[in-house]
């Protein structure tokens, strides 16, 4: 039995564009009776195509009267949207399912997180508990979640300190293109000087900087220098939190609540930075295991812990082809490496467990779209049955 009628929101973002690419190659169109499309600015005009079908012109996302008819709906639009539409829509006694890409509605004690090879239990109880509105994670603690899969499922993790380096793309869009932009800036600067090789690399590098520096870069998306850089901080800072970032507080509430451990939660602590690369959010973790196990082990129990993270070895050719974001950009593939014990840190407790480990995923598919085609795959399993 397909699903009735699902609206889409949002899907002319980065995340909805990816989204709809996902589906189409995965043919999940097909379970979908009506998806119709809705647009905040371009009501009338042609939805897009999905293959052979054409769906009718685009409706008012504001219109609660066609939103109220939808089976279930899925929004990229973005946190602001969530807020001006979900509680009214819910006032006006519609019990569809909401399938959010934003995270406004995360921490709400009725909503699931999902990210179903991770907690495809507490999604389908929360199925049958009545929930209905279920919204994806973070995208970069989609990830870790992901990577650490294995670790996590066998509840060996005591604790885990990390270190995100996050792309452009997690900023969205025009953020990306301004990046793009930054890069050709400096390289507008020096290309003369590049062309010639006996010009000085101290000479080249300082009229690089004063690129970078100029009033002329451009700055007005990302509000900072970026190409050849990086930012030490993502998102807004949490009030009364001395000093952390809303992004890296994320990294453990939503940790915790994806592994329904609110009641006992598992320590971690993150410190989020941007930096040049265009898609996949890379992470370098020191974990503490509860048991000291052997590196193999710890390699064997990752790669069981989902179908699509990997384990790439711990030497320097494999870590430099495959462990990076331009191996892994545009892949589902969550790679996982640099596992090693830290002996140095096992002088300081007789119980040892000390690893690292650097992981990398393309934050645009599981730590965004992915979860969300997912989930209407899971409805409509859940309607069959």
């Amino acid at each position: 039995m397909k699903l009735r009628r699902v609206g889409f929101i949002g899907w002319r973002g980065m995340v909805g564009a990816v989204l709809l690419q996902r589906m189409l190659a995965e043919d999940d169109f097909s379970i979908i009776e009506q998806p119709l499309f809705f647009t905040t600015s371009q009501v009338g005009q042609p939805a897009p195509r999905l293959g052979c079908r054409q769906p009718p012109a685009l409706l008012d996302a504001n219109d609660l009267n066609a939103l109220g008819e939808m089976e279930a709906i899925v929004t990229c639009q973005g946190g602001d949207y969530t807020a001006a539409v979900h509680a009214r829509l819910r006032s006006r006694g519609w019990n569809g399912y909401w399938i959010d890409a934003a995270s406004k509605l995360r921490l709400a004690s009725d909503a699931v997180i999902i990210l179903d090879p991770v907690n495809r239990s507490l999604i389908e109880q929360g199925l049958a508990d009545g929930k209905k509105d279920f919204i994806g994670g973070n995208c970069t603690v989609s990830l870790m979640m992901m990577a650490l899969a294995g670790l996590f499922n066998a509840d060996l993790i005591d604790w885990l300190s990390v270190t995100t380096y996050q792309a452009i793309s997690g900023g969205g869009a025009r953020q990306m293109r301004e990046l793009l932009a930054q890069m050709g800036h400096v390289h507008q600067a020096v290309s003369e000087m590049l062309a010639e090789p006996t010009y000085s690399i101290l000479d080249l590098d300082k009229s690089a900087t004063a690129a970078l520096r100029s009033a002329q870069l451009p700055n007005a998306e990302i509000g900072f220098p970026l190409a050849g850089s990086l930012l030490p901080w993502v998102d807004r800072e949490v009030a009364h939190a001395h000093g952390l970032s809303r992004e890296e507080w994320k990294g453990a509430v939503e940790a915790n609540k994806i592994l329904g451990r609110e009641a006992a939660p598992i320590p971690i602590e993150s410190l989020c930075v941007r930096i040049d690369a265009l898609r996949c959010h890379s992470q370098a973790f020191t974990i503490k295991l509860k048991q000291d196990l052997p590196t193999d082990e710890i390699c064997a129990i990752l790669a069981q812990g989902n179908d699509w993270v990997s384990v790439v070895a711990n030497d320097r050719q494999q870590s430099l082809s495959r462990l990076t974001p331009a191996a892994v950009s545009g892949s589902l593939n969550i790679v996982v490496g640099r596992l090693r014990k830290l002996n140095s840190l096992t002088k300081f407790s007789a119980e040892g467990g000390y690893i690292s480990a650097f992981t990398v995923g393309d934050q645009l598919l599981w730590g965004a779209a992915e979860p969300l085609r997912r989930m209407l795959r899971i409805l409509h399993q859940h309607d069959c049955n």
